[in-house]
């Protein structure tokens, strides 16, 4: 595996003077490894050659796993790999925290997290079938324990502070998330858990990265499209709008879902032929396990000599899981979120960069492993129309099933 060398500058960066603020929030999203690995101490080698002292007897290549102690060990689980749809990929042949990267070619698991570091990771083996033995087990977590960055009392304040904002003009719309947590059992294997989901909570744009040995535990059941690419066509699905059945979806939903499809018409105009935009599809509605959605369809032509820093630069964090406008919206994020989102809200996929294709997800309904703890995100659109009891409960409509998923044990056996 080879470790790309840290860049004296930003993976992604901005050349537009107007569009500074934003792009700001984007470096911030999206670093390089000049600002230290995020939390987990496992990550720190990412920068250098050398390795942990624990795994001095490993061979070259190899993955470590983690014992019930939480020390490094030798073992077939964790095998760096990562599953999109209905492939498998293995061999992991590089492994960046910089977009640039990708221009070397090949085909490469992607995830940009809304807070915290990026990992661009190439892939040489994409396959049908799961390896064998590469897959371990779920250990379901307490459903008793689970705990929130924001409670009921928190987040209907935090509806209330967003719908003062909009009120003195400040901005339309902003996205409240909060994050859920739970501890977890340290030999639970995150792709056992992307099985369950697979078979619990089918989405369309799913997958699950894991990468140990840098302490990369994901697994996605998104039902949102951030990107898809073939070639010189960029397609966007935005998601607004919420509700049990599709009966109960309101105006408010709709006047939500207009208003990000316009702002995300606008970010693809940034790297798009002038004139290529189009919004199609509008207000689809779709059902996804337990609840419906509101989905529009935004496309767009690439403009010449156009890469993928410029598309991230252009599109990034996307626009559903922020507001509108999107400066203004990440200022109240900042303000009223007590705790970071890390990959939830990012973009999680793969790129092909010699086919010119590739499909990235809103990382939405997404779970990830930080240090002992399962965590999950669930938010809410707020607009002037928002009542907090019911955005609240949205939120709960959002995790409930999700919750109830990684309570269940898997074993691959």
């Amino acid at each position: 595996m080879i470790l790309a060398n840290p860049r004296a500058d930003d993976g992604i960066r901005t050349r537009d003077p107007h569009l500074g603020k934003v792009m700001r929030y984007q470096l911030r999203y999206v670093r390089t490894l000049l600002d230290g690995c995020p939390s987990s101490e496992a990550k720190d080698y990412l920068t250098t050659n050398d390795r942990p002292e624990a795994e001095g007897s490993r061979a070259p290549g190899q993955a470590i796993a983690m014992n019930e102690s939480g020390a490094p060990r030798l073992g077939a689980a964790a095998t760096p790999m990562a599953r999109f749809g209905d492939e498998y990929a293995y061999d992991l042949a590089e492994l960046s925290h910089d977009i640039e990267s990708i221009k070397g070619g090949g085909r490469w698991a992607v995830m940009i997290p809304f807070s915290g570091k990026p990992v661009f990771a190439r892939f040489t083996s994409w396959e049908i079938e799961p390896r064998e033995a590469t897959i371990g087990s779920w250990l379901g977590v307490d459903p008793s324990t689970w705990t929130t960055s924001m409670d009921q009392e928190l987040y209907e304040g935090a509806v209330d502070s967003t719908r003062s904002a909009i009120s003195q003009g400040n901005v339309y719309q902003v996205n409240i998330c909060r994050i859920r947590s739970n501890a977890c059992h340290p030999n639970s294997d995150i792709m056992a858990l992307d099985a369950l989901l697979a078979v619990g909570n089918y989405a369309p744009f799913a997958g699950a990265l894991r990468i140990a040995e840098v302490g990369v535990h994901i697994a996605c059941a998104s039902p949102e499209l951030y990107l898809s690419r073939e070639g010189l066509q960029l397609v966007s699905k935005p998601i607004k709008g919420t509700a049990e059945s599709a009966s109960g979806l309101l105006e408010k939903d709709r006047a939500e879902n207009i208003m990000i499809v316009d702002l995300v018409r606008n970010d693809l105009s940034r790297c798009c032929v002038v004139g290529s935009v189009k919004a199609v599809d509008l207000l689809e509605v779709q059902e996804h396990p337990g609840l419906v959605h509101l989905v529009s369809t935004v496309r767009g032509e690439l403009a010449q000599h156009v890469e993928w820093p410029n598309i991230i630069e252009a599109t990034f964090p996307p626009g559903s899981i922020a507001g509108a406008p999107k400066i203004a919206a990440l200022d109240m994020i900042d303000s009223l979120e007590p705790e970071d989102r890390g990959p939830y809200c990012g973009a999680f996929g793969w790129i092909d960069a010699d086919k010119q294709t590739a499909e990235l997800a809103v990382a939405i309904r997404t779970f990830w492993v930080d240090g002992e703890l399962l965590k999950f995100g669930t938010g809410a659109g707020i607009t002037w129309g928002s009542d907090p009891h019911t955005e609240w409960e949205e939120t709960q409509l959002k995790a409930r099933h999700l919750a109830s998923i990684a309570e269940q044990n898997w074993n691959s056996s």
